[in-house]
């Protein structure tokens, strides 16, 4: 039975270590993914999206000018 126990907790201690090393390894590829989306992102010449808002907002402001000088006619 002594046997038994052991096997069990060296199993368990194997199983915990495992756990780790997977979890480890899960975050090691998701910093690796989004280094790489980054880096293709950059390449891409893409624009961020708080820009992107920022101009759409402008661009509706100056499209009710527009409308508005175009009323006054």
């Amino acid at each position: 039975m002594k046997d038994t126990s052991h096997i069990i907790d060296d199993l368990a201690k194997l199983a915990g270590g495992a756990a780790g090393i997977a979890g480890s390894l899960q975050q090691q590829i998701r910093s690796d993914i989004k280094t790489r989306i980054d880096d293709m992102a950059s390449q891409m010449d893409l624009v961020p999206r708080e820009d992107f808002d920022r101009l759409e907002a402008l661009i509706q402001t100056l499209e009710s000018r527009i409308e508005e000088l175009e009323n006054k006619k």
